[in-house]
């Protein structure tokens, strides 16, 4: 009993990030030889509001609100909406500087979350569609535009910006294969999740947020139940820094992850192929079977100490024990300690240990309504 167990943990480990991702790509390969057409040109520039919600960011909200009046759009129907949850810093004053150049400012007095912040700002939207961005995100020149286009197709209702994370770390490694599965999943109908620091919706469609949700999931999700596709564009890109501090990272994956759950939850009848077809199965294969790759390699990990006296099952054992060794060797923190054998290994398994705790917590039903964004 204990190696048809083993092999179908290795096979419930291995097909979230190897078998799915080639399942994409047959799929993409025939929905392309359907449907050769690309996204109509032309030029199309629809009014547009940027959201940006802040909690006591006076390090970095200068440089963004530069950087959002710098994007190439027309000023005439571009509306610039900066939202502050209750900061207690110097973030609303630096705001404020910019109110004569087109920037509106929403001070909300208390705190009350990032949910709240874009509620609260949706209120004062005007745009057809809505760009949400964070803080910690700086946008090239011509990516509101390159955004926007997409929103050309009457049947696009979402559209996720591309993250650029420099550096060969694990953290800008898994954004790239990220990225990589979202061009799939948009090549052959809808993204499972935008990107929470960049992507547009049309106002018609934007769900009120709740907190404990993932607003980036809780967009995409409700853009495909209300019939629409939700899609990415990989040259609509925003740069932004790797987490300085594993723990921190550790911390953010844990929160996204508790919070995705809390919103799948809510939209759970996507899961339900008889009614969304291709999209549940996504859902399944790209949310779900990774949130359960935790507990696989727990339960491979103890039946391959019960099957050592094979010599096969035995070097699969001391590859396991390498590996997670190899994982720990960034905690280290000595000079050569990060390097490509390593860093893998650990965001792998720091990613797991997220989905871990982040699956305790929503089983004892903690939810992350409020907190402190990842310093990077």
């Amino acid at each position: 009993m204990s190696r048809p167990v083993f092999w179908f943990s290795l096979i419930m480990i291995v097909y979230p990030y190897f078998g799915y991702p080639l399942v994409l790509y047959f799929l993409r390969k025939i929905r392309v030889a359907r449907n050769p057409n690309g996204v109509p040109s032309g030029e199309f520039t629809p009014t547009v509001t940027v959201l940006i919600p802040v909690h006591n960011e006076e390090g970095t909200i200068e440089s963004k609100i530069r950087n959002t009046l710098s994007l190439e759009y027309p000023r005439k129907n571009l509306q610039i909406i900066a939202v502050s949850d209750g900061s207690t810093d110097s973030t609303p004053a630096i705001v404020r500087k910019y109110l004569g150049e087109g920037v509106t400012f929403i001070a909300m007095e208390r705190r009350r979350g990032k949910a709240q912040a874009l509620n609260t700002g949706l209120a004062a939207a005007t745009g057809d569609i809505v760009v949400f961005t964070d803080v910690s995100i700086l946008l090239e020149p011509d990516s509101l535009r390159a955004i926007v286009k997409r929103f050309r197709e009457d049947a696009i209702g979402c559209v996720s910006g591309s993250d650029c994370i420099p550096g060969g770390g694990g953290e800008g490694i898994y954004g790239r294969y990220e990225l990589f599965l979202r061009n799939m999943e948009s090549a052959v109908h809808s993204i499972v999740g935008a990107s929470g620091s960049f992507y547009a919706q049309r106002r018609s469609i934007c769900p009120p947020f709740l907190e404990g949700m993932a607003p980036d999931f809780l967009s995409a999700l409700t853009t495909v139940e209300k019939g629409y596709r939700a899609v990415t564009e990989s040259t609509a890109c925003g740069h932004m820094a790797s987490a300085k501090q594993a723990k921190d990272e550790f911390r953010r994956k844990e929160r996204t992850i508790l919070r995705g759950m809390t919103t799948l939850y809510q939209k759970k009848n996507l899961l339900n192929p008889y009614r969304y077809g291709i999209f549940s199965f996504f859902l399944w294969s790209h949310k779900v079977s990774r949130w359960l790759v935790p507990f696989f390699m727990i339960l491979l990990f103890l039946l391959n100490a019960f099957l050592l006296e094979e010599r096969f099952y035995g070097a699969i054992f001391i590859a396991q024990c390498a590996f997670y060794l190899a994982a720990c060797v960034p905690l280290l923190g000595t000079r050569g300690s990060r390097n490509p054998l390593s860093n893998m290994p650990h965001y792998f398994c720091l990613s797991n240990a997220a989905i871990l705790f982040a699956t305790m917590k929503y089983a004892i039903g903690i939810r992350q309504e409020i907190w402190t964004p990842t310093k990077r």
